[in-house]
């Protein structure tokens, strides 16, 4: 084998090395302290969105729907509104679309600094529980293809619990 060959398949593995996020504490809009500490053992996507993001508000409702088809199997999904998105038509949005999960602001840009490279609205981050990040998805969701994969996480979690 070659010294090319040898390289691009140690490019390829480091590739497949997933990721552990760094423990970090969230206070949601209604109060509610989440730490990643705690949502370990459970598949969880952390959602960056913003009220004037088109993206953004035309994937809630099929976010909502996958919550609610698998909050039961250990699934929880947050929210992080943007810095710039002012908090009262946050919490506007999040009366007037009943969101089912937690909110979270991060005006301080603390959250979205845990992941490098947040630069575009919506972003959804998937995490496996074991804290591991799984899959970054950069665009709305295609949630046929998202739930599909969220099953097969989710039956190897439980599987292990």
């Amino acid at each position: 084998m070659t010294i090319f060959g040898l390289i691009l398949i140690g490019i390829v593995s480091l590739s497949l090395i997933k990721k552990n996020i760094s423990d970090f504490s969230m206070i949601s809009i209604s109060g509610k302290k989440i730490s990643t500490q705690e949502l370990l053992g459970k598949v969880y996507l952390i959602n960056f969105w913003a009220t004037d993001c088109p993206g953004c508000i035309n994937e809630m409702p099929g976010l909502i729907d996958t919550y609610n088809n698998y909050k039961k199997q250990n699934f929880e999904v947050i929210a992080v509104a943007m810095f710039y998105d002012p908090p009262n038509r946050v919490l506007s949005f999040v009366e007037k679309e009943n969101l089912p999960f937690p909110v979270v602001l991060d005006i301080e840009k603390k959250i979205m600094n845990n992941f490098k490279g947040i630069k575009l609205t919506p972003t959804s981050i998937l995490i496996d529980h074991k804290g591991k990040i799984i899959n970054t998805i950069i665009g709305e969701i295609n949630f046929p293809e998202f739930n599909q994969s969220l099953e097969i996480l989710l039956k190897k979690a439980n599987a292990r619990s």
